[in-house]
């Protein structure tokens, strides 16, 4: 089974007055389809940094070393996410590849909005599908993760 995402040698440090300061150090690993991983780690040890470096969301002082590589493979070639600077390119990973909800639910979701108006948003924004497939991902997605009307 080939990978959907490979990370090789992340290596993150966030610039500042003091200098730079490490944050992820030589880190890999490959998820493949239908996997789940669960990143495990003291506070501050650079479980989110690593999280948002799948999808390039970290601050701007952040610096990534030359050997740092994160491949997506999607259906149309691998993409090198740490290469993408445009909002149009990034459009691929965040919110198309690549989704992630945050720990904190309030700044994940618009509390007005239902969960499943939200996701299917996204899937229009992000793909081909009609309003009604949308729903209908949503509502399977939901119901895979036990969350029903």
């Amino acid at each position: 089974m080939s990978a959907l995402i490979d990370v090789r040698n992340l290596t993150l440090k966030f610039r500042t007055d003091e200098g730079l300061i490490t944050a992820v150090d030589d880190v890999s690993f490959s998820l493949n389809k239908g996997e789940v991983m669960g990143l495990v780690g003291e506070s501050g040890s650079g479980k989110s940094v690593t999280a948002k470096a799948l999808m390039h969301l970290n601050a701007r002082n952040a610096v990534y070393t030359p050997e740092s590589k994160i491949t997506l493979h999607t259906d149309d070639g691998p993409v090198d996410v740490l290469s993408l600077r445009k909002p149009a390119e990034m459009k691929v990973v965040r919110g198309g590849a690549i989704s992630m909800i945050f720990q904190e639910p309030m700044a994940s979701f618009a509390p007005a909005i239902t969960i499943g108006k939200q996701m299917i948003e996204q899937l229009l924004l992000h793909s081909d599908m009609s309003k009604k497939q949308a729903k209908a991902v949503s509502i399977e997605m939901l119901d895979r993760v036990g969350i029903s009307d």
